[in-house]
């Protein structure tokens, strides 16, 4: 390879690795060109897959400011996953095609500038996707809210009924003092006219 295609190739990747939401590096080594091809469409469009040279990887890595995170994973034959959109399905396509073609290794990644281990990538591909999760999150969402509304309406309803009760219980104490005070003075009235005959 000529110093402007390496160049060229160096800029791409590190393009690659700026703009990707994650990438994962893999081991493609007894996979065939077939089986390649199989895998680019299993990861879906939101994720591609290269062949890449670890030293001009090593290069656009640094240049990204990745070098320390990807450094020991760069032996081997490498491939990386660079993925735009979804990394959950990204990882669930990588995931599967590895149980079926044990020859795909994978050596680890990068997301959002951490780094993760081939068992963080393994959990990462065990979520839902993140449609799901979002509609699961948006679903707990409304309920939430249509509990607040029903609580927010309700409160009108149960004022006038504890008004209402309030009044009823003040209308009674005031209607049994007024019955407490005539049979009190019933009573006077009656001493009163005992003791004059």
């Amino acid at each position: 390879m000529a110093r402007a295609e390496k160049v060229t190739a160096v800029a791409e990747l590190t393009e690659r690795f700026k703009s990707s939401s994650g990438a994962v590096l893999t081991e493609y080594r007894g996979l065939s060109v077939a089986q390649l091809v199989e895998l680019r469409h299993a990861l879906g469009e939101n994720a591609t897959f290269a062949v890449v040279k670890n030293t001009l990887t090593k290069l656009a890595a640094n240049d990204a400011g990745l070098a320390g995170e990807l450094t020991d994973l760069l032996s081997g034959p490498s491939a990386i996953a660079f993925v735009q959109g979804d990394v959950v399905e990204a990882a669930k396509g990588l995931r599967d095609f590895s149980r079926v073609n044990p020859f795909l290794v994978i050596k680890g990644g990068v997301l959002d500038g951490k780094v993760m281990k081939p068992e963080e990538i393994a959990e990462l591909a065990d979520l839902e996707p993140r449609d799901v999760l979002l509609a699961k999150l948006a679903g707990a969402m409304k309920a939430s809210m249509a509990g607040a509304a029903a609580t927010f309406a309700a409160l009108p309803v149960n004022m006038a009924r504890l008004l209402a009760a309030l009044e009823e219980k003040q209308q009674q104490a005031a209607g049994a003092q007024g019955t407490a005070e005539t049979d009190g003075g019933d009573s006077a009235d009656g001493a009163a006219d005992s003791g004059e005959g």
